[in-house]
């Protein structure tokens, strides 16, 4: 890894780098910490708003960093132009004064011209695939103008194989120009087998004994609503001593795109079985996968899947969809069902809790599963793509 990048400039748009909750914060933020600890003579240019505070993996900033905070005219004004103008000036602008050799936009939104070559990391396709997603007009536009500024990208990233046929099929670039580079779990994740952490996460969050767990979002391709009715589904026998977990913060309204579980729980007669834990803090996820029977993430699509990663790497067998790139995530460490099928997620969640061979099994598969994955492997590969988008420039 450390060859490959020395001596270059490479520019990268910071613009989540603030936002450490969200899938492009993370990845942008485990990405610039391995390449700082690698860094072996490059240097980092991080394209930041002004008012943008660093995350503390990265505060102090390391030598080999810069830091170049960009106004644009739309500051205080408009949030969605801003952003724009960011993205499509601003920062082209930045990598033309610093003399930039290329530039890695995180996230699906590279400018459509460049002076320098680009690398531009798409996730997923979701706000194209999935109407629900789409935004209106303004949402539609903005999703134009990304797809033309991919097809330009000299290297495109995307975060599994099933993205990367994504692309290929709907963005129509060239294969070669497409490579799929893994995500991976914080190093947090592993399995919590200290009692006293166990209790402590326990009674903060007030959980049961023996619980079924999500922890994710609630727009509606999350499926928790399916989770909820599978669940309900359950013999009384086989889920008399379980209850079915739900962290993470709740909707503030219920509506078609976010489906309160709470007035989903009601309608099935199940809220008493049901916890709902609100807001989870980071330090407390590992052990809170850790206590659970199996972790549930029936998505109807996800680029990548970073939730059932983390379980995995807790020790804790998974129940996912059978859609998207789950089943590359989750491979032998847990069950791949239909996500429509609210029948066989039941079935599912009946053979885990019934089985305690099964159990240990899934939880020895779902820790070799995990140990494939690893930030220093995403960093690598990913300098990898920027040597050979560099060799491939004029």
């Amino acid at each position: 890894m450390s060859d490959a990048v020395t001596g270059q400039r490479i520019a990268i748009n910071a613009w989540f780098i603030d936002a450490p909750t969200t899938g492009s914060g993370q990845y942008l933020t485990h990405l610039l910490s391995e390449f700082v600890a690698h860094h072996a003579g490059g240097r980092y240019l991080l394209c930041t708003r002004p008012d943008q505070a660093l995350p503390p993996e990265l505060d102090p900033l390391p030598s080999c960093c810069e830091q170049a905070a960009l106004r644009t005219p739309f500051d205080g004004l408009s949030d969605r132009l801003s952003k724009v103008w960011f993205e499509q000036v601003s920062v082209p602008l930045a990598c033309r004064r610093w003399q930039a050799d290329l530039l890695h936009v995180p996230y699906w939104a590279s400018p459509l011209f460049s002076p320098v070559p680009i690398v531009v990391t798409v996730h997923d396709l979701i706000p194209m695939l999935l109407p629900p997603y789409r935004g209106g007009w303004v949402g539609a536009w903005y999703a134009r103008l990304v797809r033309a500024s991919a097809r330009r990208a000299t290297r495109v990233i995307t975060d599994s194989e099933a993205s990367r046929r994504d692309i290929l099929q709907h963005l129509r670039i060239a294969p070669e120009r497409v490579g799929s580079i893994y995500l991976a779990a914080h190093p947090r994740f592993r399995p919590v087998q200290e009692k006293e952490s166990l209790a402590h996460v326990r009674h903060k969050y007030a959980l049961p004994d023996r619980y079924l767990l999500y922890l994710g979002g609630f727009d509606v391709r999350k499926n928790v609503t399916g989770i909820l009715r599978a669940y309900a589904q359950l013999e009384a026998g086989v889920a008399a001593d379980t209850h079915l977990v739900i962290a993470g913060s709740l909707p503030a309204e219920d509506s078609d795109f976010f489906p309160d579980p709470r007035r989903v729980a009601r309608e099935l007669g199940i809220v008493e079985r049901v916890r709902f834990t609100g807001w989870v803090d980071e330090e407390d996820k590992p052990g809170l996968y850790s206590g659970a029977e199996a972790f549930l993430f029936p998505s109807h699509y996800e680029g990548f899947g970073l939730p059932p990663l983390e379980a995995m790497s807790c020790g804790t067998p998974v129940i996912a969809s059978d859609r998207g790139s789950l089943p590359e995530v989750v491979g032998q460490g847990g069950l791949c069902v239909d996500p429509e099928d609210t029948g066989a997620l039941a079935r599912a969640m009946a053979q885990v809790l019934s089985s305690q061979d099964l159990r240990a099994r899934l939880r020895e598969a779902a820790l070799v599963q995990a140990g494939r994955f690893g930030w220093d492997r995403t960093a690598a590969e990913t300098v990898e793509v920027y040597r050979l988008c560099r060799a491939e420039a004029p």
